[in-house]
């Protein structure tokens, strides 16, 4: 029976939880809807930024020079 009293308990405890997350939500709805539509829009709007292929592959060089460099280091260390 004592872990049907816990169970209960534990029952309890999330009940509160979610009741103080519901209210918690219910204030982010009421900010939002008072913002209105401008609010939507900016969400909306936000884009992905996309990086060209131009960019990926001068990223890249720039990353495999750097190893190379690192790589040589080591190397050297090495020897």
């Amino acid at each position: 029976m004592n872990i049907l009293a816990a169970i209960k308990r534990e029952e309890k405890k999330l009940e509160k939880q979610l009741k103080k997350v519901q209210q918690q939500l219910d204030g982010v709805r009421s900010a939002a809807k008072a913002l209105g539509h401008i609010a939507a829009v900016e969400v909306k709007d936000a884009k992905k930024r996309v990086l060209s292929a131009a960019g990926r592959a001068a990223i890249s060089k720039a990353a495999k020079k750097r190893w190379a460099k690192v790589k040589k280091q080591a190397k050297k260390a090495v020897s």
